[in-house]
C-alpha cells in the first residue's frame, strides 16, 4: 500500500487526461507514473555499492521499459538513453505506453546518477517525466548547458547573464537573508574551479554533487533543502526533466546551449540554435500541463533511497503535476516476491 503525504489536492479532482483533445475518464497519470519510477529504483537498487554502473542502469533500463508498457498514453521519447543505434531500449524516438491515451512527450532518466549507484553514493533517482506533445525542447545533441537553478522568491530576478555576484545578491534579497548564508550547489568538475572562486568571493558557500544534478536542481527550487542556487555546467536532457518538476515548484531553471566540440557547435548551429540565448523554464517544456516522478534509489538530499528488509522493499517517490500545482511523496512498500512475480509478467 503506497502512503501519501504532501497532497494539496484530493487525489478524486484530479485527471490524467493533457488536454489534447480527448474525452478521457478522470484518472491520475502521476500515480501510474510513480510505478514506473518505483520499479526503475528497485531494480536498480539491486546494484546499489558493486561496482558495476552498466549493469544497475540496464536493470532500471529494462524495468522502466516495461512498466511504461503499461502506462495508458501514446508517448514518444524526447529524452532518452541514446539515439536508437546506441541503446536498445527507451531510445530517443522510440513510442512508449499503451498506445492509447493522450500524446505526449517522455523524458525518461531511469537512474540520473549511475556512478553515485554504483559507488553507493547519496542523491541517485530513478526519473520520469512527460508533458503534452512537442512541448518538450529539442537540443539536436547538445548534450550540455550551463544553468541557474532557484526558488519561487528569486525567479524573476536572477538572470544567467548577470555576473555570479549580482545574482548571488539578488536571490539574498529575495531571500531576506544574508549572502553568506546562501548554499550554491555545484557539480564537482574540474570545469567549475573558477565558478567556485566566484561563488566563495561573492561570499556564499558551495555543496558540491558529483552526479545527479536533476535532484541538485530540484533541492534548489524546493523550500526547506538547504541548497538556494544550483550553478554551473551540466546535462542538457537533465535540465529539461527538471523543467518539468520546476514547473509546479514555481522556481526557474535558467540555460545556455554549451557545445564540448566544434562539431557539436556545427550541429546546433544548423538545427537554428542561438548559443547565446538563454532559455527559460518555459523555453526548455513550453506546456503548462507536464508530469514529473522520481523515485530514490540511494539517500539523498530530496528523497529516500531504496530499503531492503526480509521479503519487504520500501521505496520514497516524489511526483508533481504542473497544472494543479500538486506535488505529492509518496512512501510505499512492497513484498519482494509478489513485485517480482509481476514484473516478470509485464
Amino acid at each position: 500500500m503506497a502512503k501519501a503525504s504532501g497532497a494539496t489536492n484530493n487525489y478524486s479532482t484530479l485527471s490524467s487526461s493533457l488536454a489534447v483533445g480527448l474525452d478521457e475518464p478522470d484518472r491520475n497519470l502521476a500515480l501510474e507514473l510513480v510505478r514506473v519510477t518505483e520499479a526503475a529504483a528497485i531494480a536498480g537498487g539491486h546494484w546499489v555499492g558493486f561496482g558495476d554502473k552498466n549493469k544497475a542502469d540496464g536493470a532500471a533500463v529494462d524495468a522502466m521499459r516495461s512498466f511504461l508498457s503499461t502506462v495508458h498514453f501514446n508517448g514518444v521519447v524526447v529524452i532518452g538513453e541514446g539515439e536508437k543505434d546506441e541503446a536498445p531500449m527507451l531510445f530517443n524516438g522510440e513510442r512508449v505506453g499503451d498506445g492509447s491515451g493522450p500524446e505526449v512527450d517522455v523524458a525518461v532518466d531511469p537512474i540520473d546518477g549511475t556512478r553515485l549507484t554504483a559507488l553507493g553514493i547519496n542523491n541517485a533517482l530513478a526519473v520520469l517525466a512527460v508533458a503534452e506533445r512537442g512541448s518538450m525542447f529539442d537540443p539536436s545533441a547538445v548534450f550540455y548547458m550551463e544553468k541557474l537553478v532557484t526558488g519561487p522568491e528569486a525567479a524573476d530576478m536572477v538572470d544567467l547573464r548577470l555576473p555570479v555576484k549580482q545574482n548571488l545578491h539578488l536571490i539574498a534579497k529575495a531571500k531576506g537573508v544574508k549572502v553568506n548564508q546562501l548554499n550554491v550547489m555545484i557539480l564537482d568538475r574540474d570545469r567549475h574551479r573558477p565558478l567556485v572562486e566566484e561563488i566563495r568571493a561573492a561570499g556564499a558557500r558551495t555543496k558540491f554533487i558529483m552526479d545527479g544534478d536533476v535532484a541538485g536542481a530540484i533541492a534548489a527550487a524546493r523550500e526547506g533543502t538547504g541548497v538556494d542556487a544550483l550553478m554551473g555546467i551540466g546535462g542538457t536532457p537533465e535540465g529539461i526533466v527538471a523543467a518539468c518538476a520546476i514547473k509546479t515548484l514555481g522556481g526557474v531553471i535558467q540555460g545556455r546551449l554549451w557545445p564540448t566540440s566544434d562539431e557539436e557547435k556545427q550541429k546546433a548551429l544548423d538545427a537554428g540554435h542561438d548559443l547565446d540565448r538563454v532559455l527559460s523554464t518555459n523555453d526548455l517544456v513550453t506546456s503548462d500541463n507536464c508530469y514529473f516522478a522520481a523515485t530514490g534509489i540511494t539517500d539523498g538530499d530530496l528523497l529516500q533511497g531504496v530499503r531492503y528488509k526480509k521479503d519487504k522493499v520500501y521505496t520514497q517517490s516524489i511526483v508533481m503535476r504542473s497544472k494543479s500545482g500538486t506535488v505529492r511523496f509518496v512512501d510505499a512498500e512492497h513484498h519482494a516476491s509478489k513485485w517480482e512475480g509481476y514484473a516478470r509478467q509485464v
